[in-house]
């Protein structure tokens, strides 16, 4: 059994960008040269999440607005109160999306559906600076 560790880096410009990370995955996988396996994709913070979508225009748009209506931009959050910020809903939203994903490998491809995507999902107010961290388990 091999382990190989990695991350990658992003640059998001604002809050809801979703970034399709699925080719920078699967590079990783190349060169980690581990065949058949799980991967953990994995984000370090609070406010960021790792997810599967269909990344096509319409979803792109839809699946902000369907976070919007679960933890929505204009009511008070008692976390603004606690760090005199305005991402509250950032927090719930990553909270209940979570911050990784466990995939399969087999022969040295990682493995999802024809439209899904593994992508990464910025959910704080403002742009940031993201490494996610990519963990591969295998042979």
């Amino acid at each position: 059994m091999n382990v190989y560790s990695d991350e990658l880096k992003i640059l998001t410009k604002k809050e809801s960008d979703i970034i399709d990370i699925t080719d920078k995955v699967q590079d990783l996988i190349k060169k980690s040269k581990i065949r058949n396996g799980i991967i953990c994709v994995f984000v370090p913070g609070s406010t960021g999440s790792i997810t599967t979508i269909e990344y096509e225009p319409g979803l792109k748009k839809d699946f902000p607005n369907a976070l919007d209506k679960i933890a929505p931009k204009n009511i008070q959050y008692k976390h603004h109160n606690t760090w005199n910020d305005d991402n509250g809903r950032s927090h719930v939203k990553a909270s209940l999306m979570g911050p990784s994903l466990n995939l399969p490998i087999k022969d040295g491809n990682l493995i999802h559906g024809t439209w899904q995507q593994l992508v990464f999902i910025e959910l704080d107010t403002k742009p940031r600076n993201r490494i996610i961290i990519v963990t591969i388990v295998g042979d």
